[in-house]
C-alpha cells in the first residue's frame, strides 16, 4: 500500500534505537526524510548510518529546554512529530524520590509539550501535519511496579485528548499509541539481566513473566519494534485522515476494555 508520505518530513525523538529507530525505518522506507534524534553526535550518526536513506541528525537532550531549543535550530519545517523519547524503570512505590518522578515527568511528557508547542502552529498554518505520542497500555493500566512511569503514560493521553481539539476543521491530527510489553533494545537487556538473577533462560522468564505479569496479553510474548512501528507509520499517513485524538492500541491484547 502506497501510504503517500512522499516528501514529508518528520522528526522521531529518541530514534537512535528501540521503537524510534523502527519507526523511523518505518517512515523513511515510505519517502519520508526523517530527522533521527539523540543526545549525542556519536550515538545519532552511528543511527544515520545504519539507517541511510538520507536520514539526517537532529542533536539534543530532550528532557530539557536547553536541549529542545537545539534540537529545533536544526530542523526544517516539520510535517510529522513522533515523540517517542521516554525512560522506564521498575521501582517500589515508597523508594521513588521527588528526583525520579522529575527526569521521568521532564522525559516522558515535557519533552513532548516543549517539542509539541513548537512545531504545531506550523502544521496548523500549513493545514497538514501529524503529531504521534508514543504512550503505553501503562498509562491506562498504572502498572504497581512502576507508578511513577505510568502516570507519565497517562500524561501522555491528557495531552492528546486537548490538543485534538485544537485541530477541528484541518488536516492536523493527533493520536497516541499504546505499545505493550516491547522487545526494545532496553527491555531485551533488562530481561536478560533479571533472567540471570533468576537463574533462567530469556525465553524461560518471557513465559514466566506473560504467566505472571501480563497475564491477560493474548499475544503471550513481547511484541517486536516492527510491530509498533507499522501502526505509527500509517497513522503518520494521509489514509489516517479520519483518526484523531485517538489511544491506538498495539499492546498484544493486555488490556481488556472494549474501547
Amino acid at each position: 500500500m502506497n501510504l503517500e508520505l512522499q516528501n514529508k518530513t518528520a522528526l522521531i525523538t529518541g530514534s537512535t534505537k528501540g521503537i524510534g529507530f523502527a519507526i523511523a525505518r518505518g517512515l523513511a522506507a515510505e519517502g519520508v526524510r526523517v530527522f533521527l534524534n539523540g543526545r549525542s553526535e556519536a550515538t545519532t550518526q552511528s543511527a544515520i548510518e545504519r539507517l541511510g536513506q538520507g536520514a539526517q541528525a537532529a542533536v539534543g537532550d530532550v528532557s530539557t529546554a536547553a536541549g529542545c531549543r537545539r534540537l529545533l535550530e536544526s530542523l526544517p519545517p516539520v510535517d510529522i512529530l513522533i515523540n517517542n523519547a521516554g525512560i522506564f524503570e521498575p521501582k517500589p512505590f515508597a523508594e521513588i524520590p521527588d528526583a525520579d518522578w522529575d527526569r521521568f515527568f521532564q522525559v516522558n511528557v515535557m519533552s513532548g509539550v516543549r517539542l509539541t508547542r513548537a512545531l504545531f502552529p506550523g502544521m496548523l498554518a500549513r493545514n497538514w501535519g501529524r503529531v504521534v505520542f508514543i504512550s503505553s497500555e501503562s498509562g491506562v493500566q498504572i502498572p504497581e511496579e512502576m507508578i511513577h512511569y505510568g502516570l507519565t503514560k497517562a500524561a501522555n493521553l491528557a495531552l492528546v485528548n486537548g490538543l485534538a481539539q485544537l485541530t477541528r476543521g484541518t488536516q492536523v491530527t493527533v493520536n497516541a499509541v499504546l505499545p505493550g510489553p516491547t522487545a526494545s533494545e532496553g527491555v531485551s537487556e533488562f530481561v536478560g539481566t533479571l533472567a540471570g538473577q533468576a537463574q533462567q533462560t530469556p525465553e524461560q522468564f518471557e513465559k514466566e513473566f506473560f504467566r505472571s505479569v501480563r497475564p491477560t496479553s493474548l499475544l503471550q510474548r513481547f511484541a517486536t519494534v516492527d510491530e509498533v512501528a507499522n501502526l505509527v507509520t500509517y497513522v503518520c499517513s494521509p489514509r489516517a485522515s479520519a483518526t484523531n485524538g485517538a489511544a491506538l492500541r498495539v499492546d498484544g491484547g493486555v488490556l481488556r476494555a472494549t474501547v
